[in-house]
């Protein structure tokens, strides 16, 4: 599905929403996406590309190995 019909079906969503709560929130992550620094927004964005590859290339750690990486950076 291409951006442009998610976004008419998006739109059809919201116009069908009926609680004042629900509104509020989706308002709220709207203007706090849009508040995103732009430079943090493609720091962020590079980081989940590089974790994207290091998973496809199997350079994953289970959470054992990762905390102790963590304790050994962290001198712990």
């Amino acid at each position: 599905m291409d951006l442009q019909t998610r976004k008419l079906d998006f739109i059809r969503e919201i116009l069908n929403i009926k609680s004042e709560k629900l509104f509020a929130k989706l308002e709220l992550v709207l203007k706090e996406e849009q508040k995103l620094d732009p430079a943090l927004k493609e720091k962020l964005t590079a980081r989940a590309l590089k974790a994207n590859k290091n998973i496809k290339n199997g350079e994953v750690f289970n959470r054992e190995e990762a905390e102790n990486r963590l304790r050994k950076r962290l001198g712990i």
